[in-house]
């Protein structure tokens, strides 16, 4: 006869809820988790209140940043381009592959019907672009028709600025998700950017 715990069961429904995850693995890491109480529940369960006490999104870059510190994009020698990404992830990939030293820019997600621009860090972007005499914004939303919509209305909201706005090279595949690119694509995409025209 199965024993069910509770605990076991909300343990493995909150590990299924991670992306990429079902049921079945939830399982296998809800079992690892057990039977290394000490090795890895114990300082997970230490991390996991860490983060979630001192970890919050800058209001103005929407990086991650700690609670009690400024964030890296109010460095002195700050750079004076800024890539704008819908997500943390897709910062993380760019990062990853070296191919851009400037400061990141994270929307929180794309215009769409669940998302409007005062939901996203659109009008902090904005004050940025405005206030910290920024040369360069590299639109580096997805291919989607949501990244390609979001990315069109900050063209448009900026027109007026003296910023020069670029954007990935066309290379990016249609419907594709910065995330999932390779190192390669992104470097090209990179190098291959083309400026948008704000007239």
């Amino acid at each position: 006869m199965q024993n069910n715990l509770n605990e076991i069961e909300e343990l493995i429904n909150l590990i299924s809820k991670f992306p990429g995850l079902g049921k079945k693995s939830a399982k296998r890491i809800a079992l690892k988790l057990i039977n290394n109480k000490e090795a890895l529940v114990k300082p997970l369960a230490k991390v996991l209140g860490q983060v979630y006490k001192n970890v919050v999104r800058c209001k103005s870059c929407g990086n991650f940043k700690n609670e009690d510190k400024p964030c890296v994009c109010l460095a002195k020698n700050k750079s004076k381009k800024i890539c704008v990404v819908e997500n943390i992830a897709d910062m993380w990939v760019i990062e990853q592959t070296g191919i851009f030293d400037g400061g990141y820019h994270i929307l929180g997600g794309t215009l769409s019907n669940n998302n409007r621009e005062d939901q996203l860090l659109i009008p902090s972007l904005i004050n940025r672009v405005k206030n910290e005499s920024i040369n360069e914004l590299i639109l580096a939303t997805s291919a989607t028709v949501e990244g390609q919509t979001t990315a069109h209305y900050i063209q448009n909201v900026l027109k007026d600025t003296n910023v020069k706005i670029s954007k990935l090279a066309q290379g990016l595949p249609i419907g594709s998700e910065i995330e999932f690119l390779d190192d390669g694509t992104l470097f090209s995409a990179f190098k291959n950017r083309s400026l948008i025209n704000t007239s």
